[in-house]
């Protein structure tokens, strides 16, 4: 389909020059009117733990729906077809993981002043051999995490401006605006870029859908394509997808709800009504977003048939820029959507590599290597450490090493070997802790092994396989080699049961 690309040119140009400079100007603008975001962990992480229901709704909407969520998804229902409906589900379980520990978490952080998820583990098993395990195994995850937005703005930006925009110039532009920006704003400008990308996303990704529809026939004209040339993509998988399909709901459900980047938010809460509102209005987005762009990848199939893998990672660039070309309210409504991909990616990549930051300065180097290091100290640590870790994801991302979807499972693989340790403990004031520490390194172990060998035994995803053993070890264990009386006092004490 020959058209004239809508943001090709200088267009695609001025589009991403004017997004970056207002969320540098948006950081800037956040950095001089909180100049104690030099000096304080919990200004700089966590906003001053003030954020109100709107800014909490849309910084866990950014965490959950980055832009990987709109650039990443439509492809992979174009490959797959209606089995991808699972996204959808999969979205609905991750509020039900919030609520397995969330609220009573929020309570704990507030009672016990935490700022990073490794000081939940800290406190409650006063362990060194957890805590840095722990750190290093959400550092995998948020790393991995990065690495997936900085591929999502590549793919994005080049595909929404039909490759006038090369891949590698889109990544390393806004890497340079997300460390700026990261560098001056902290979570207060991270949060205040989310609600306004929220707000575009929600709307363009609207749009989009139904532009695809006008304009590509919509899902009848579709699904007659598929019955034709492709049947595989409408019907339900065999028995091993299914058992893929579940394990993927698990994975994703427990997984994404203990992103490190979203348990901070749960600490940037103003008050407990403010988080449980913003959850409840979290509720509903699985439908508006992920269910959306579901239907346009299952349209793309039609509107782009035969894409290769690599090709199909820009479909949703393809599809606006032919949808943008129509109208002229149809071209502003795929600026709009396409500045919020952007700050969307962003924003998450912020995000993550705020939490990452925090981990390293305040987790690793002020508990175990410098402990009187001051909290200024701890923050450029933070900063320099952010550099050098996206000085190394840039490697990565020059080439991409896999789809957006594989890096999307990858980094849970490791990532929820920590489930049993934060959740359990919440609860379990028996909670052994060398039994945590020993399930989490046995965990973890087996699920390496079984991710570099590519083992997935009845079509289950390794790191379920890591959890599984892990959550028995951590079971057993506690009632093998009870805790001691003082030890039972201490935990009640903790998490006030």
């Amino acid at each position: 389909m020959e058209q004239e690309l809508a943001f090709g040119g200088w267009a695609g140009i001025l589009i991403m020059a004017s997004y970056g400079l207002l969320m540098l100007g948006i950081g800037l603008f956040t950095f001089l009117r909180n100049r104690n975001l030099r000096n304080s962990n919990e200004e700089y992480y966590l906003g001053g733990k003030g954020l109100s229901i709107m800014v909490l709704f849309f910084t866990f909407y950014a965490t959950q729906y980055s832009g990987n969520t709109i650039i990443g998804y439509a492809p992979q229902g174009y490959r797959i077809g209606f089995e991808w409906i699972q996204s959808i589900t999969f979205m609905i379980l991750v509020m039900v993981g919030y609520l397995l520990f969330a609220p009573r978490l929020y309570a704990l952080s507030r009672k016990h002043n935490f700022i990073t998820p490794s000081d939940w583990l800290d406190k409650r098993f006063r362990s060194k051999g957890i805590t840095i395990l722990g750190s290093f195994l959400m550092l995998y995850g948020l790393g991995n995490y990065l690495l997936e937005q900085l591929v999502a703005v590549g793919q994005g930006v080049s595909g929404l401006t039909g490759g006038t925009i090369p891949y590698q110039i889109a990544v390393v532009f806004f890497i340079i605006i997300m460390l700026i920006y990261s560098w001056l704003g902290g979570m207060r400008a991270v949060a205040y870029t989310d609600t306004m990308q929220g707000i575009a996303l929600l709307f363009g990704v609207c749009i989009l859908v139904i532009g695809s529809i006008i304009y590509f026939g919509g899902l009848p004209t579709s699904a007659n394509y598929m019955a034709t040339l492709s049947p595989e993509k409408l019907g339900v998988p065999e028995a091993s997808g299914i058992s893929g399909w579940f394990s993927m709901l698990l994975l994703t459900c427990i997984g994404a709800a203990i992103y490190p980047h979203a348990i901070q938010r749960i600490f940037s809460a103003k008050n407990e009504s403010t988080l449980k509102n913003s959850l409840i209005g979290m509720a509903w987005m699985p439908f508006i977003t992920t269910g959306v762009i579901f239907l346009v990848g299952i349209i793309g199939i039609n509107a782009f048939p035969k894409l290769d893998v690599m090709e199909s990672e820009q479909l949703v660039g393809m599809m606006a820029n032919v949808i943008a070309s129509q109208n002229t309210f149809f071209y502003w409504a795929m600026i709009l959507l396409f500045g919020g991909i952007i700050a969307a990616i962003i924003s998450t990549a912020d995000s993550v590599l705020l939490t990452f930051s925090s981990v390293i300065s305040k987790d690793l180097y002020g508990k175990f290597i410098n402990s009187k290091a001051s909290e200024h100290k701890q923050i450029i640590v933070g900063k320099i450490s952010g550099i050098l870790a996206v000085a190394v994801l840039l490697l990565l991302a020059w080439y991409p090493p896999a789809t957006l979807y594989e890096i999307f499972v990858l980094k849970f693989e490791l990532l929820i070997q920590i489930a049993p340790a934060f959740i359990l403990g919440l609860y379990w004031k028996k909670l052994h802790t060398a039994s945590v520490f020993t399930g989490m390194i046995v965990g973890t172990i087996l699920a390496s092994l079984m991710t570099f060998i590519n083992m997935e035994p009845l079509g289950v995803f390794s790191g379920l396989w890591g959890l599984l053993v892990n959550l028995i070890i951590c079971v057993c264990g506690s009632y093998l080699f009870q805790v001691t009386t003082e030890e039972q006092t201490e935990a009640e004490r903790i998490i006030g049961l």
